[in-house]
């Protein structure tokens, strides 16, 4: 579709994200513009995960980003930068409380096209990613699977957005490997390696699965068995982030401090397993087996022919994020990553979920529409589906997170806490009195 442009002749999209996860989804969704005639722009809003200086450089690395400042704001501080430039898209890649505060925040002054998405997988769909996007006008999703689901949701929802269809931004280009490491089912060791140094094996970690202390601490001896019975492979776990750094969900039990727990109890030997941070393709590119509970890495992995395991000790259903992975061909279990059986994804599968063929992606066209859309003054107004005093007040307490250095929340915190058990001693008392 042809849109008419402004005197420049540019297409404008500012994108706004809020972790390290939806940082690269941003850098790597802008990338994947038409480059002639697209103006891009990336900042991350001001909150408690905003990403640190290290995952800022690993989330733009191999996107046209990479070297570009990516500056930290407050909300207000972007809103007034929205209302000066103007742009025809507004990206707001976050979480979901922060796409419903920002969407809100932002609303009134002029009406640009709003996107917003997921950066990973995404199966099955759920209610509140929904609930929390239903004011954007593209919903952008990565499989065709994923664009079935929350087209259905939305609709018994009553969202009225559009669900686009991209493919995963980051993905490197599929190829196969020469002479690769492991064959379907068999042990690692056999073929190329990491360099001139052992073959490696990458344990994908993930903040939200599995939940539990000692489901964890199981992930690291099974780790840590391997490790021992195959001193030919360097065993590595691939971090998110440090210890001391945010990320897009809670991590309540870190790895690798969790690993120097079991060190210092003489469960494991301390450098038996090493910890990295960095963008994940730079330990696949040459690794001989990839293991995960249900990262999205697994798709780069996929996508480099290395073989998997997806891991199903922990259940194989919604709460372990791995439903998507049901007859993949990767499906493991610890006792495989002990043996180094590692697996290779089935063709099928791969067509139906993530790798489809590029020209069925839809989500540009369903972009440059809208854009034209707006310029005739013709985007609807769409209604949250999240409504009440309740949900306001979330808002509003959203907004000033996003708004205030995060010493300043804390301290307001520490304060809120201090005059909550202030009010509840003066009841106590009260009542002792009566």
């Amino acid at each position: 579709m042809r849109v008419e442009r402004d005197g420049d002749g540019r297409i404008r999209v500012m994108a706004i994200a809020d972790s390290d996860s939806y940082l690269k989804w941003s850098a790597a969704l802008l990338g994947a513009l038409p480059g002639e005639g697209w103006e891009t722009d990336l900042a991350v809003v001001r909150s408690p995960v905003a990403p640190s200086a290290e995952q800022v450089r690993a989330a733009v690395a191999g996107t046209p980003l990479a070297g570009r400042e990516v500056p930290v704001r407050g909300a207000l501080e972007l809103r007034t930068r929205l209302l000066r430039e103007r742009p025809d898209v507004l990206m707001l890649n976050c979480t979901g409380p922060v796409v419903d505060a920002l969407a809100h925040a932002l609303a009134g002054e002029y009406r640009p096209v709003l996107v917003s998405g997921l950066p990973g997988i995404s199966v099955p769909a759920t209610e509140r990613a929904w609930l929390y996007r239903s004011t954007v006008d593209l919903f952008v999703l990565h499989s065709h699977r994923e664009v079935a689901e929350f087209t259905g949701l939305g609709a018994r929802l009553g969202a009225t957005g559009a669900v686009g269809l991209a493919t995963l931004p980051f993905l490197p280009e599929p190829r196969p490997r020469a002479g690769a490491a492991v064959g379907a089912g068999t042990a690692a060791g056999t073929g190329a390696g990491a360099g001139a140094g052992r073959p490696r094996v990458v344990f994908a970690s993930q903040a939200k699965v599995p939940a539990e202390h000692g489901q964890r601490e199981q992930v690291l001896l099974g780790l840590a068995a391997l490790a021992e019975a195959r001193p030919d492979l360097e065993v590595v776990v691939k971090l998110r982030a440090r210890e001391d750094e945010a990320q897009t969900h809670r991590e309540r039990y870190h790895y690798e401090a969790l690993w120097r727990y079991m060190a210092a109890r003489g469960e494991v030997r301390a450098d038996a397993v090493a910890f990295r941070t960095g963008p994940m393709v730079e330990y696949l590119e040459d690794a001989a087996g990839f293991v995960t509970v249900s990262s999205t890495a697994a798709l780069e992995a996929f996508a480099l022919d290395v073989p998997t395991l997806v891991l199903t000790d922990f259940g194989l259903n919604a709460e372990q994020i791995n439903l998507v992975f049901e007859g993949s061909g990767v499906l493991g279990t610890l006792d495989d990553v002990r043996a180094a059986r590692f697996r290779r994804v089935d063709p099928d599968w791969l067509r139906a979920n993530y790798f489809h063929p590029v020209h069925e992606n839809d989500w540009v066209r369903r972009l440059t529409a809208l854009v034209a859309a707006g310029r005739r003054g013709e985007l609807p107004r769409r209604e949250s589906l999240l409504s009440g005093p309740e949900q306001q007040r979330r808002r509003t307490r959203s907004l000033m997170r996003l708004s205030l250095p995060p010493t300043a929340v804390r301290q307001l915190g520490r304060a809120r806490r201090r005059l909550r058990a202030l009010r509840a001693n003066l009841r106590g008392t009260l009542t002792s009195r009566e």
